[in-house]
């Protein structure tokens, strides 16, 4: 049986949808260098983490809003 690949936008929260604004993903679409991530200073609970699908871990952002509501 063969599937066909998912694409995973990484520009957009693997969570909610809506865009992510990953600093990286910013750099890679405009070209320009930018300050570090929002989430480069934050701890993601594995319970957050796990909601993720299997096919967008380590390929998109959870986005802030889906990071605070995990926290409420």
């Amino acid at each position: 049986m063969h599937t066909a690949p998912i694409f995973v936008d990484a520009s957009r929260c693997p969570l909610c949808h809506q865009p992510n604004a990953c600093a990286q993903e910013i750099a890679r679409a405009t070209g320009q260098a930018q300050a570090p991530c929002w989430c480069a200073s934050q701890t993601f609970s594995w319970e957050l983490l796990a909601r993720v699908p299997p096919a967008a871990r380590d390929l998109a952002c959870i986005c802030e809003v889906c990071a605070r509501g995990s926290r409420a």
